[in-house]
């Protein structure tokens, strides 16, 4: 077997979501280990008055892509921005473009989506089931697709106390949903949404399960695997360590900690904080692919799921998370906080909420208050609802643990070691 660098150069590769957090990351160390690649055509929609092109430029210039930029500067002339809306017919894509992707990719990686956990079920069916049956339409027009790799999550099968690397049947048909959802109105959709997640905590998990389910039972000849990351942190060590590009989830709450504006949260101490770093996930994408694509000849044909999680490798605990963050900004304090960082994790609801009255509401109110009366614009209280807002909405995975069987993550990894040297974040595992 070849080696990773060897394996993607000259190939033409798409990637689907590079503007977001998993996707600009895929794309910096995509051109920085395999500087060999021919091409990187990525899908981008128009937004706010920005052409496609205008944007990949912008991103390009932030710190991420630093290392990258001093290592290879001429790495922009292979990203290919193409002007698309993934919730558009036919993907909103040329017809002149369709044509150059059907002619020349490769390698497919999708990892657009929407990761708003509370975002209306028709929304979330249109970023995250349909415009995967969009490009996987695409993919099977594609000459020479060698490998599509589908970006899931580890919690689309949540209902569940143990989870294999195998896609589970969803408890509805998505084509009778996708029917259904075309002659409800949005008022009656909202009223059979929780009917229809179950045990499910939201939207975000439900439609991710189905789309898994879709891309197995419409693949056909293709060569697929699917990435199911856990909470998806701060990079480890590439392309530097500390690495985000947004305060979603749990890097939100740790800097609010941080600041002493959070003090108090619903968590159960023993639950496994299923924590991995974006480094990681993205070599495991990259070795993916690399594995599928190299051995689509010679491996019994099977679509391929690898579970990228830490809770059975090196499992951390939410109790653990807690002291961390306490003694994390005790010793290296952030500027200008609000007060002094001292969090509390706390399993009882009621005990919770009544600490959330006494050490967030109230002294926010008294804060904004005093703001007022010095003439300035209050903002505290403001603040903490946003934060409450996404604690509630995370109050379920820091409540609940699960096992995940990650035997193909391990034998990944053998066959890097054996064929290919491994990505230096992929020796985490």
């Amino acid at each position: 077997m070849v080696t990773i660098p060897e394996y993607f150069a000259g190939k033409n590769v798409l990637i689907t979501g590079a503007t977001g957090f998993m996707g600009k990351v895929l794309l910096e160390k995509l051109l920085r280990s395999c500087p060999d690649v021919k091409a990187v055509y990525v899908l981008v929609r128009q937004k706010s008055g920005h052409a496609p092109s205008a944007r990949i430029a912008d991103m390009v210039n932030c710190k991420l892509f630093d290392r990258l930029r001093e290592e290879h500067p001429n790495f922009p002339d292979k990203i290919v921005p193409m002007s698309s809306d993934l919730t558009q017919p036919e993907l909103d894509v040329s017809r002149e473009d369709q044509q150059t992707l059907v002619d020349c990719i490769n390698i497919v990686f999708h990892c657009a989506a929407t990761i708003r956990f509370n975002e209306p079920l028709k929304d979330a069916m249109q970023l995250n089931v349909l415009a995967t049956q969009k490009i996987m339409a695409l993919a099977h027009r594609m000459k020479h697709l060698e490998v599509f790799i589908h970006v899931s999550t580890a919690y689309a099968n949540c209902d569940r106390s143990v989870i294999e690397e195998v896609v589970y049947p969803p408890p509805v048909d998505y084509k009778k949903l996708i029917d259904a959802l075309e002659w409800m109105d949005d008022k009656l959709v909202n009223l059979i949404t929780p009917k229809l997640i179950g045990d499910r905590p939201n939207t975000y998990t439900y439609t991710k399960a189905l789309a898994e389910y879709l891309v197995q039972q419409e693949c056909g000849s293709l060569n697929v695997a699917i990435i199911r990351p856990s909470i998806v942190g701060a990079s480890w060590k590439e392309p530097f360590p500390g690495w985000i590009d947004n305060f979603n989830g749990p890097s939100g709450i740790f800097i609010a900690a941080g600041k002493g504006i959070l003090r108090t949260m619903r968590a159960s101490n023993d639950a496994v904080a299923d924590l991995v770093p974006v480094d990681v996930v993205i070599n495991a994408t990259l070795a993916a692919a690399w594995y599928s694509g190299s051995q689509r000849y010679t491996r019994p044909k099977s679509l391929l799921v690898y579970n990228c999680t830490t809770g059975g490798i090196n499992p951390f605990h939410w109790g653990e998370v807690e002291y961390c963050i306490n003694m994390t900004f005790k010793t290296n304090p952030l500027e200008q906080a609000f007060r002094r960082p001292n969090v509390n994790l706390r399993s009882n609801p009621f005990t919770n909420q009544y600490w959330t009255t006494v050490s967030h509401t109230l002294p926010a109110l008294l804060y904004d208050g005093y703001l007022r009366l010095t003439g300035q614009q209050p903002r505290m209280m403001k603040t903490i609802t946003r934060l409450h807002k996404a604690m509630i909405l995370l109050e379920y995975f820091t409540s609940h643990s699960w096992v995940w069987n990650t035997d193909n993550v391990t034998m990944l990894l053998n066959q890097c070691m054996e064929h290919a040297s491994v990505p230096e974040s992929l020796r985490y595992y």
